[in-house]
């Protein structure tokens, strides 16, 4: 009898402004942040193409947004899958703030350095 495939797990990594989803101990996507002002601002999300057609975007972003929730801090949405994850989950609207272009204009700053 073969054993079922781990469960996939997500940690958020606060050294390296991300949360990581891991299978098998291996690192298949990321959802990239920086904090600002009390708002976590994702700009990023990706998932490994050897592990593409699981559903781990929807599990990592699910996974972080609920953490952002626990944290007591805001969403915004610069990253177009978070985005489009958000209009789908309507639990998460209290919590989300607009992208503006004065966070779009502080996001390129931070990047930049």
């Amino acid at each position: 009898m073969t054993q079922p495939a781990p469960a996939p797990t997500v940690q958020r990594v606060d050294t390296r402004h991300r949360y990581e989803i891991l299978v098998d101990g291996t690192t298949a996507g990321l959802a990239a942040y920086r904090d600002r002002d009390g708002q976590r601002v994702f700009f990023h999300t990706e998932v490994d193409d050897a592990f593409a057609g699981q559903g781990l975007a929807s599990i990592l972003v699910q996974q972080a947004l609920a953490d952002v929730r626990a944290s007591g801090l805001r969403i915004v949405p610069v990253c177009p899958y978070v985005a489009k994850f958000l209009k789908k989950h309507e639990e998460f609207a209290d919590i989300t703030d607009p992208v503006t272009p004065e966070v779009q204009q502080w996001l390129e700053t931070v990047l930049s350095r």
